[in-house]
């Protein structure tokens, strides 16, 4: 394990700090939304409030801290997480595991395109009622209510200590016809494009500075968040004092209750959901932290989670008969505080949507590494361990985190589309979980005992999620679709790729090769001219290399390499073996890099020469005769061949679409030359027929006919 990974596994006062910042700005804004989705448009009752209550707290115990925080966090592949860094563990388990790993992977980055906008969205609307920015209809029904209320009860409703249903929907109707609250198409209330302007420039200005990396704002994220869980204990406190009774909801009972007995028990299972999105971008940035620190820290950010949302809760009560007056979270502030609230709340939003993003780069740096995703650009902004950035992923990203604003307009139409996409990631981490504890030699009895629990616990939120389907539910699920079919594509591609691959032995050619170097009637081409394979063998290349060097324009060098890149299931792998074909003249680089692990082959391949003259196993006094000890290792050429599909092949029509799509695909958004580290100056990029399977037989038939 490296020293990177020791310090951070290590629990530490900083480390936790750090880890505030970092792992727990996705789940810790959930307060923000989840009650008011909960709650809706729907009369407030006792029973609902306290049973909500009660379900996201099991919700939070049963899901985020058994599940990830004791169970999963401690499936670490050499200190990493994430879903591909499970995957990585069990896929010799089992072929099939692909298809839940790559179901994960898109399902998180959907999630990326929603979050930022709902967690941004629900503190900025903060700003409505501060502003006066839209018509107070909420503080109009709210003083109505208390008058109707009365009323409705001298007019014959039973009894006062309890609120009757029929008590509600009377009260109810007649505020709908004082003050009736107009919908968009989506369910919020209307747009306000003031609102969406500040959401939108939010966003795009933290989308925008990706490129410069976040090292030194970095450093702010962990107090920043210490200050936003010690306001959310703070405030709920603040609310228990005056309504104590909201422990009851502590009790299992309440939640059981209000599953079994509730009309809308599905509608509210969908809104609890909220509060435990964050876990599985919990368990993604685990080598960010160490699983010590965030185990610790978890103590402390459940603690006052809980207690902000029994404040939330308290709140609530007093409008019981009543609809939702305003969001319950900036509710439970007193007047004088809501502007600081406002600020810390925007900014908690601002480092959560951060922390989403660093991870969704993370996500796609390891999928491309593993063969998942074409090899996009990838860029270290500063020197900070684990710190990246994708140019394509960024743009795809703040499009649809933009998309999603002007098509929602507001935070509570956006719930409708939150959840149902990152559920599916956790079924999937629940089956590749499951084969991890196998592997892991658990007891099969519970192995099967977790599996099926969580099969059950997770479906039942898949199945409520689902309710909101038509309501914008789809729009993560599509977004979700489309990059799942686009790995497999992928992939499916890559194995018909690898089964039509035209191999040579390279001693087949070695005799042209040596002859080529010392042709001294051809201009070299290079000193160290470097092929990059996909051939793992270490006497093999592809055809198409050979063609290269050969026939397309004699490419004379002084030493031919021949480079094959393996990347491992260890994150941080390191290391390299040569194989040597002819001395001074041909050889075979394999490389085993972690998945992890910035392919910088520039600086590898040069490293591997320096090693090599050092050690007397390459002369380059030999033809190279500016040699000079400042640069021992000599010019270096790398040459790439990008395909394409030759209309000279004869293979199955779904063949043919599917590598269409993927050579399209891999030359729009590819970028080998930025992928692997290499100079522009260095790089020489070649087009080459991909000719899978040659046409056999041409039916063409002469004829000899005369003129007159």
């Amino acid at each position: 394990m490296s020293q990177h990974h020791n310090h951070t596994q290590r629990l530490t006062r900083a480390g936790v700090l750090i880890t505030l910042g970092i792992i727990f700005g996705d789940i810790g804004t959930s307060p923000l939304y989840v009650m008011k989705a909960i709650v809706g448009s729907a009369p407030i009752s006792s029973e609902l409030i306290l049973g909500a209550v009660s379900l996201v707290f099991w919700t939070l115990t049963i899901q985020t801290t058994l599940k990830y925080v004791v169970l999963t966090l401690r499936a670490d592949n050499k200190g990493e997480g994430g879903i591909f860094s499970l995957y990585t563990l069990v896929r010799r388990r089992r072929k099939w595991l692909l298809f839940p790993a790559i179901l994960g992977g898109a399902a998180m980055l959907a999630d990326g395109m929603i979050t930022p906008p709902i967690s941004v969205s629900s503190a900025i609307e903060g700003l409505e009622p501060l502003l006066h920015l839209a018509p107070d209809q909420y503080a109009e029904r709210s003083k109505d209510s208390i008058v109707i209320s009365e009323v409705v009860t001298l007019l014959g409703a039973p009894d006062s200590g309890a609120v009757s249903a029929t008590h509600s929907m009377a009260t109810q109707k007649m505020l709908n016809i004082m003050h009736p609250i107009e919908h968009d198409s989506h369910g919020g209330g209307k747009p306000n494009w003031l609102i969406m302007g500040i959401v939108m420039a939010i966003i795009s200005a933290l989308f925008f500075s990706q490129r410069f990396g976040t090292a030194a704002v970095g450093k702010g994220f962990g107090p920043i968040m210490l200050i936003w869980f010690s306001m959310l204990g703070l405030l709920g406190i603040s609310q228990i004092i005056h309504e104590p009774g909201v422990f009851m909801a502590l009790s299992p009972v309440y939640a059981v209750k209000t599953l079994l007995h509730s009309p809308s028990a599905l509608l509210i299972l969908s809104g609890v959901f909220l509060c435990t999105t964050g876990a599985e971008a919990l368990y993604a940035d685990l080598g960010h932290c160490g699983r010590k620190n965030i185990e610790v820290a978890w103590i402390f950010v459940k603690t006052t989670l809980v207690l902000n949302y029994l404040g939330q809760a308290a709140w609530l009560l007093q409008f019981e008969g009543q609809t939702l007056p305003e969001n319950p979270f900036y509710g439970v502030m007193p007047d004088w505080f809501r502007w600081p609230g406002l600020i810390i709340a925007t900014l908690a939003t601002i480092v959560a949507s951060q922390a989403l993003i660093s991870g969704a780069f993370t996500l796609a740096s390891e999928a491309i590494r593993l063969g998942l995703l074409p090899k996009l650009t990838v860029k270290f902004p500063t020197d900070a361990k684990g710190q990246i950035y994708v140019p394509s992923v960024n743009t795809f990203l703040w499009a649809g985190c933009v998309g999603v604003v002007l098509f929602f307009k507001k935070s509570s139409a956006m719930e409708h589309a939150y959840g149902l996409a990152i559920i599916l990631a956790m079924l999937s981490t629940t089956i590749l979980l499951a084969n991890w504890l196998v592997t892991r030699r658990v007891n099969p009895a519970l192995v099967w005992l977790f599996l099926i629990a969580y099969l059950i616990i997770e479906g039942g939120f898949l199945f409520a999620n689902a309710l909101k389907f038509m309501e914008g539910g789809y729009v993560t699920l599509i977004m979700a679709s489309l990059l799942f079919g686009f790995m497999l594509l992928w992939v499916m591609a890559k194995k018909i790729r690898q089964r039509y691959e035209d191999k040579v032995r390279i001693n087949d050619y070695l005799d042209q090769l040596i002859m080529l170097s010392n042709d001294t009637r051809v201009a070299k081409y290079a000193t160290n001219l470097v092929f990059l394979s996909d051939v793992a063998s270490p006497k093999k290349a592809e055809a198409k290399v050979m063609y290269s060097i050969l026939q397309t324009q004699p490419k004379r060098a002084d030493i031919y390499w021949f480079v094959h890149i393996e990347t491992t299931d260890e994150p941080h792998t390191q290391e390299y073996e040569v194989s040597r074909i002819s001395d001074n003249d041909v050889y075979k680089v394999n490389f085993r890099l972690g998945f992890r692990v910035q392919q910088r082959m520039n600086v590898f391949m040069k490293k591997v020469i320096e090693e090599m003259v050092e050690a007397g196993e390459i002369d380059m006094n030999n033809r190279y005769h500016s040699f000079s000890t400042q640069y021992p290792t000599g010019d270096m050429k790398f040459v790439i061949i990008q395909e394409f599909l030759s209309h000279d092949n004869e293979l199955p029509w779904t063949e043919q679409l599917i590598l269409e799509i993927y050579l399209a695909a891999k030359s729009w958004v590819s970028s080998p030359k930025n992928w692997f580290g290499l100079d522009s100056d260095s790089v020489e990029m070649e087009e080459a027929p991909l000719i899978l399977q040659p046409i056999k037989e041409v039916k063409l038939t002469k004829t000899n006919r005369r003129k007159g």
